[in-house]
């Protein structure tokens, strides 16, 4: 009979991938608002999958398109202002 422990091992090993490193879970909360707004616009675009939009549906995904812009402008905006801000100094 073969024992199984010298396989269990390797499916048991320790993860490869660490944990996300401090600049990393900056970046994420960094982008938090834009992915905020994605999800909500997503939202918004499901529950009209399987009906016709009322007036109040396509106001809400406007509404959810405008916040995803704005969320992509001001990520844009303060990526470039700390690109400026750190090449002049």
């Amino acid at each position: 009979m073969k024992s199984i422990a010298a396989l269990q091992a390797a499916v048991t090993a320790t993860p490869s991938e660490p944990e996300p490193s401090d600049a990393e879970l900056d970046a994420i909360e960094t982008e938090s608002p834009l992915i905020l707004a994605q999800v909500a616009l997503l939202d918004a675009q499901i529950m009209t999958i399987d009906r016709t939009p009322t007036e109040l549906d396509q106001q809400r995904i406007r509404r959810a398109h405008r916040r995803v812009l704005a969320a992509r402008r001001d990520l844009a905006n303060r990526a470039f202002a700390v690109t400026v801000s750190g090449g002049a100094a």
